[in-house]
């Protein structure tokens, strides 16, 4: 039997930039919904839901943890997340099975750079949310700036719930607009205890203007208060709430709350918000996904009754139990022991028990529901994205999508005999984050990484030394180059052997052409019906793919073509697939070193926070490392410089940043794009590319 309702769950993920107190406003609600007795805080290493000890001793969250909690008689799932966006990933899985989620926004900083890359992560999976303001208690908090960014930067329709009662050091709590009363700290530090009270005289008058405007807001995202609005109605609280709830969960509207977490002020009004306007599991639209076998359009209902369908969107090593499997239970329910299918892999097993997690602590429950966010011991052959469900009703969920790393390393044994632990310590991190790659150079045969950025190979490289006992060597990092072309080509390829007596034969012709940054492979063909049996058009289109893994210049992979097959010689009886596969990869080289190859390089957005005292150092810096400065702004006292700079130059700039600015100043990137890269440098490049094969 179910312990909750599910209209009285609510799974929510809390998302942000780096450094917005992400952690500690989830460890301020583990400890107000008595899950904890502590508050743990980041910067002392004690911190739940940084469990890692490398999330310990950087003060930073590494990988998205899961826990329950309890407030006004409903189950609240919580996914804390990365903010750093190298651990990018972990939000995108969280996202992919959350139904609402909590985005925290700095006072100060107001709408950063990853705040943007989390709202449109958000924005793609649908996900309802609430902004909560942070820090509202910082030298220099402008919660009326970071609103206004909501609207400018990230085209949010914001609805203001409260008034701040002071800010910066005379920070001490909100007026709630809902309600018309007051949430009153103090400076009380532990925050269990507050005032609620009517709000006074003096505050009358504000209140009154910032209900209306609220109210209007509102009635330009929901009917049926535009209706009240329009014939002059007041609006009582339970028809404002239920009004914003509306618009909330679908998407027209965003609540918009303060506080300061590490203050312990505002946690309290910010759970009630979570449980009055993000959607429980019954709010949300059926899923939606495919019978494996007859590719028909399959729909679940978040329901018990529903056939059970469920989402692996995490594998985590478990030191005692090997590895968990974190899923998201979309319909139905199912009791410890029982039989699941693998959508994914075709296989079925049994499961012998299911966990609640809590960080990295958990608790065993016997049997679960369509909501639910649990764990289980892995199944065989269990990847991240893969579909559970019932055998004889079987669905097939959308996978998730992850981005392409874009940096490598070499890694190494330091001995012979521990080769094989190191393939086996990387096999498991590899299982376990799907960000990371593992290929071989081809011009040295080493084991290469890639990850997303130079913390996040630099964190693999500590796992394997501290879990799996394994210490490598490493080479510098490396840029995820890629190669596209310039211009249209065309190319011939004929293959013509004889294997056991026969003649097998195939000739292809081809024309290659550029398409936009960021639109993949496309393949056509031109061919009059009846020129090449169906059966032979596959093998073509393989031997095209498998040439993009290499192209002309370097050998890096190839995107952004369009690829069109324009003739076929066929040959009834000299016809094979593997002499096509072979005539196309031919015809694919030979068209694309005639389309003017290029270089094309991962770009990141940089964002570099300093004094006005170092602004001539910092930008002087950037164009010396080929940057392009898109724009400066004034941010708390702060000099805020934008700017587009090549990965590639970026290696290390954490140290050259310090030191040009006495440690004063920060930074934070972001992929944006690739871009290709000037003649003379890609010059450089492929030499020094070439040169260290011809050393290896």
């Amino acid at each position: 039997m179910r312990p909750y309702p599910i209209g009285a769950v609510r799974n929510i993920g809390i998302l942000a930039h780096i450094d917005a107190g992400k952690t500690t406003t989830t460890e301020r609600i583990l400890f107000y919904t008595g899950i904890t007795y502590k508050m743990g805080e980041v910067d002392e290493g004690t911190a739940v839901m940084d469990w890692m000890a490398q999330e310990q001793e950087r003060g930073i969250t590494i990988t998205s943890a899961a826990t329950t909690c309890y407030w006004n008689h409903h189950r609240i799932n919580v996914i804390d997340t990365p903010g750093h966006v190298d651990f990018t990933a972990e939000v995108e899985r969280s996202l992919r099975v959350l139904d609402g989620a909590v985005i925290l926004l700095c006072g100060v900083g107001g709408v950063e750079p990853q705040s943007e890359t989390v709202w449109r992560q958000a924005d793609k999976y649908r996900v309802p949310r609430l902004v909560f303001i942070n820090k509202m208690d910082r030298i220099g908090a402008d919660p009326e700036r970071a609103v206004e960014q909501l609207r400018t930067r990230l085209a949010a329709h914001p609805l203001i719930l409260q008034i701040p009662l002071g800010r910066e050091n005379a920070f001490r709590g909100v007026i709630d607009l809902v309600e018309r009363k007051a949430f009153d700290w103090g400076t009380e530090v532990i925050g269990t205890e507050f005032e609620r009270r009517d709000i006074g005289p003096a505050e009358e008058a504000e209140v009154r203007a910032a209900r209306a405007a609220l109210v209007e807001a509102l009635a330009e995202a929901d009917e049926r208060i535009l209706e009240l609005y329009l014939e002059g109605a007041e609006v009582p609280g339970p028809e404002l709430r239920a009004g914003i709830r509306r618009a909330t969960i679908s998407g027209k509207a965003v609540p918009v709350l303060y506080g300061a977490s590490f203050r312990n002020k505002g946690v309290q009004p910010l759970l009630d918000a979570v449980v009055d306007y993000l959607p429980s599991p019954a709010d949300i639209p059926p899923v939606t996904g495919i019978h494996p076998r007859t590719r028909q359009l399959e729909t679940r209902r978040a329901a018990d009754e529903e056939p059970f369908s469920a989402l692996v969107f995490k594998l985590q090593t478990d030191p005692f139990l090997g590895t968990l499997a974190y899923f998201r239970v979309y319909s139905g329910k199912a009791k410890a022991g029982s039989a699941f299918y693998n959508a994914n892999s075709e296989e079925e097993e049994r499961v012998a028990k299911f966990l609640e997690m809590h960080s990295n602590k958990r608790r065993e429950v016997k049997e679960i529901f369509s909501g639910d966010i649990m764990a289980m011991g892995t199944m065989r052959s269990l990847s991240t994205g893969d579909t559970l469900c019932a055998k004889n009703r079987p669905i097939l969920l959308e996978t998730i999508r992850f981005p392409e790393p874009v940096i490598s390393v070499i890694l190494e044994p330091r001995t012979r005999a521990e080769h094989a632990k190191l393939r086996a310590a990387l096999a498991k991190l590899v299982k376990e984050d799907p960000t990371l790659r593992l290929t071989q150079d081809p011009n040295t045969g080493q084991t290469l990484v890639w990850g997303m950025g130079e913390l996040h190979l630099d964190i693999l490289r500590d796992r394997m030394a501290r879990e799996y006992g394994v210490q490598a060597n490493t080479g510098r990092p490396q840029v995820a180059y890629k190669e596209t072309v310039l211009k249209a080509a065309a190319g011939r390829g004929v293959s013509e052997r004889v294997v056991g007596g026969k003649t097998q034969f195939g000739e292809v012709r081809v024309g290659i052409e550029p398409l936009p940054r960021g639109a993949g492979f496309e393949f056509r063909s031109d061919l009059r019906p009846g020129t090449l049996p169906a059966a032979l058009l596959d093998p073509v289109r393989d031997g095209v793919q498998e040439s993009l893994e290499a192209g002309p210049l370097a050998s890096f992979p190839m995107t952004d073509v369009r690829v069109t097959i324009r003739e076929a010689v066929y040959r009834e009886a000299e016809a094979s697939p593997l002499a096509f596969k072979i005539a196309a990869a031919a015809a694919f080289k030979d068209a694309a070193g005639r389309a003017v190859p290029v270089l094309l390089e991962p770009v990141m957005a940089l964002e570099v926070v300093s004094s006005d005292d170092y602004l001539g150092d910092i930008v002087g810096d950037l164009n010396a490392r080929r940057g392009r400065i898109e724009g400066m702004e004034m941010r708390g006292g702060s000099r805020v410089v934008k700017a587009f700079a090549p990965l590639s130059e970026l290696f290390g700039y954490a140290t050259i940043l310090r030191t040009l600015t006495q440690g004063r100043g920060v930074f934070s990137m972001e992929f944006s794009a690739y871009e290709a890269i000037p003649l003379p440098i890609m010059e450089q490049i492929i030499a020094r590319i070439e040169g260290r094969a011809a050393y290896a």
